[in-house]
């Protein structure tokens, strides 16, 4: 094979796919921390929102968030099929709405429990009557109640339905390039399961996240290190004067044989921190228990180790 052919059959076709521009003055990808957070929100809002369900419907129900995302409101309505049902909730202060969005036809066979029926063949997808809208408001309210709890101090602003639309592409809760947080659920009532959506503005929620690594001030870093350091555990030793052994005296040890030890009986042991000398300490015993008594003669505190003048300066 020659060069050209090799790089003929390894060279991109055209017509791949598009590059698409990214603009990093309006991220559209949660960070790690707000992602996990929010996370934890909506899976509280789906279990709450399922024991609604349960109790408003009167059929099993469960509401499981299978993601969280951020998107523009245009990449968002975009995703939605062209005929659904979209509860726009307002949020006092912020320009955008919240959104609500499930398949119609999954809020009529919802409907149809509430009234006593039983389950029944997939109903179109169509617009509520009065009737329906009426009771699907009311399911709505107690969705945002779940939203509200859930939510927390996240949710600083007040909420409420405020229409309820058919048309994603005509329903304009927010401006095409705002950003919004989007979590999807797989809600099953009964034996039929729905995907639905909850789109919050991004303004409403991310200020309240705060930053995602927040630093301490440089000007007192100084005194955490001091601080953290004074609670690192240490290991203290009680040690003998080391003894010089040739390696044939090592190599030769069997059971029986005797070590001799250069330290004078009266003398004080070494106390070692992190292998380095601190001072000298005389063993004693403390109940059942050994124990060491710290000498602090003339001449420890002549030899004072780094580690020792470093434990003074960073003591509390």
């Amino acid at each position: 094979m020659t060069v050209q052919e090799h790089i003929s059959t390894s060279a991109p076709a055209r017509g791949g796919r598009a590059v698409e521009t990214y603009d990093f003055r309006r991220p559209t990808a949660l960070v790690r921390e707000h992602t996990r957070v929010l996370e934890l929100v909506f899976e509280t809002f789906a279990r709450q929102w399922g024991t609604q369900l349960t109790a408003k419907v009167r059929v099993v129900s469960q509401v499981t968030c299978e993601q969280v995302l951020m998107h523009t409101y245009d990449d968002y309505a975009a995703s939605l099929p062209s005929t659904t049902a979209m509860v726009l909730c307002a949020l006092d202060g912020v320009t955008g709405k919240a959104v609500i969005q499930f398949p119609a036809a999954a809020a009529l066979s919802w409907v149809a429990y509430m009234l006593g029926g039983s389950e029944s063949p997939a109903a179109p997808e169509r617009k509520f009557t009065q009737i329906e809208q009426a009771l699907v408001h009311r399911l709505m309210d107690d969705a945002l109640e779940d939203l509200r709890y859930s939510l927390g101090s996240l949710l600083v602003h007040p909420i409420a339905v405020d229409a309820i639309q058919y048309n994603s592409q005509f329903a304009q809760a927010a401006a095409a390039s705002d950003l919004m947080i989007v979590a999807t659920f797989a809600i099953r009532v009964g034996d039929t399961t729905a995907t639905a959506t909850v789109a919050v503005p991004a303004d409403a929620l991310l200020p309240q996240l705060g930053e995602a690594n927040p630093t301490s001030a440089a000007k007192n870093a100084t005194e955490l290190l001091r601080a953290q350091l004074a609670r690192v555990p240490l290991d203290v030793s009680v040690q003998f004067a080391p003894a010089p052994v040739l390696p044939h005296a090592i190599l030769t040890l069997a059971v029986g044989d005797v070590l001799r030890i250069p330290h004078p009986a009266h003398q004080p042991l070494d106390v070692a921190v992190g292998g380095q000398r601190l001072g000298r300490a005389a063993v004693g015993a403390n109940g059942s228990r050994l124990a060491c008594v710290f000498v602090n003669s003339a001449e420890n505190a002549a030899v004072t180790s780094p580690v020792r003048r470093h434990l003074e300066e960073t003591a509390p």
